[in-house]
């Protein structure tokens, strides 16, 4: 755990981060809902929003930090720090080994395939997979069933 006092960090009720994880609130908050899971392994750099009843498998990367590369004749680390917050919305899984990058929002009800980088928001109600992740399936209410993009 690197929380630091400056930002905040919250764990909801029935929450759990398992063995091996880094969470980090240096550059941001870290909220993490109710009854939610942080699966072994994670590494959670705010900014981020986790919200209620997700599910983070293992071996996941979700960083609101990022580096910016302008000028090649100043080394990475002494140039400016991007910071852009991630939102998990309520009743998300997100899959083994996948990244979601700065500044996305997945939303409710998705779910992130395996080995998927999320570079862009997904919409509620959607399967994510890919590198860059995309939409293939989404649930449609009038038929209750999931259906093919």
């Amino acid at each position: 755990m690197d929380v630091l006092p400056f930002n905040n960090f919250s764990l909801g009720s029935g929450s759990t981060i398992e063995d091996f994880c880094t969470i980090n609130n240096g550059v941001g908050d870290v909220i993490i809902g109710d009854n939610t899971l942080i699966g072994m392994s994670n590494v959670i750099i705010g900014p981020i929003t986790i919200g209620n009843n997700v599910i983070f498998a293992q071996n996941i990367v979700a960083s609101g930090l990022n580096h910016e590369y302008i000028d090649v004749n100043t080394p990475i680390h002494e140039q400016k720090i991007l910071v852009s917050p991630i939102t998990v919305e309520d009743d998300c899984w997100i899959a083994a080994n996948s990244v979601i990058t700065a500044g996305v929002t997945i939303g409710r009800h998705s779910v992130i395939a395996a080995g998927a980088v999320v570079t862009k928001s997904i919409p509620p109600n959607s399967v994510a997979a890919g590198n860059p992740a995309k939409v293939i399936k989404q649930y449609d209410a009038n038929t209750q069933q999931w259906v093919r993009v």
